[in-house]
């Protein structure tokens, strides 16, 4: 199974490919992983992406859409894999389709956990000021707006492109989380 999951930061995406990593075998692959884990084995793609990150810049699209090209072919990833906040634009969602086509692998479904915003940051707020931890420095209200309204801009389209191919399920993330892992095993179930 082929999956790509969706969904503005806090709303569960992490925590709920997780649980489909588990339930069905199938690796979630983390961008940030990869890029570090490409770096680390020292492949050609993870050396521009070393020297890219050395200099403290952003990795563009092709570098990242490269190691996920690199990182699929991994024996894990033979009966699927989770792409956990990829593509973040429309941009990185062509990239993908092109590579997938050349690999004559199809994505199986896009899972969108849909969410309210003003009760997403609520959520977030209340569980960063109980966290023994205490907040991030990105946990403010201020700064989960503004990457609410990036996700809107940037990464919201990419449900729409999706869509048009037929294979976006949107489900509510508002739910328990455990509602949520159930109204997604029923997505998946019938693929």
């Amino acid at each position: 199974m082929k999956l790509v999951f969706l969904g503005p930061p806090g709303a569960g995406k992490g925590t709920q490919a997780a649980r489909v990593e588990t339930a069905y075998s199938i690796p979630q692959l983390s961008t940030g992983d990869m890029l570090r884990a490409a770096v680390a084995a020292g492949t050609e793609i993870g050396k521009q992406a070393e020297d890219i990150m050395a200099r403290g810049d952003l990795v563009p699209d092709e570098v990242v859409v490269g190691i996920i090209s690199e990182r699929i072919e991994a024996d894990d990833c033979a009966n699927g894999f989770i792409l956990d906040g990829f593509p973040r634009n429309v941009s990185q969602a062509r990239a993908l389709d092109e590579v997938l086509v050349k690999k004559d692998v199809t994505l199986d479904a896009v899972i969108e956990l849909a969410v309210d915003p003003d009760i997403l940051i609520a959520r977030i707020l209340k569980r960063a000021n109980e966290s023994p931890d205490g907040a991030r420095d990105d946990d403010t209200e201020e700064a989960l707006q503004h990457r609410l309204r990036v996700y809107e801009e940037q990464t919201a389209p990419v449900a729409d492109f999706y869509a048009e191919k037929g294979i976006l399920r949107t489900l509510d993330g508002m739910q328990e989380m455990d509602e949520v892992t159930q109204q997604i095993r029923s997505a998946l179930d019938t693929i």
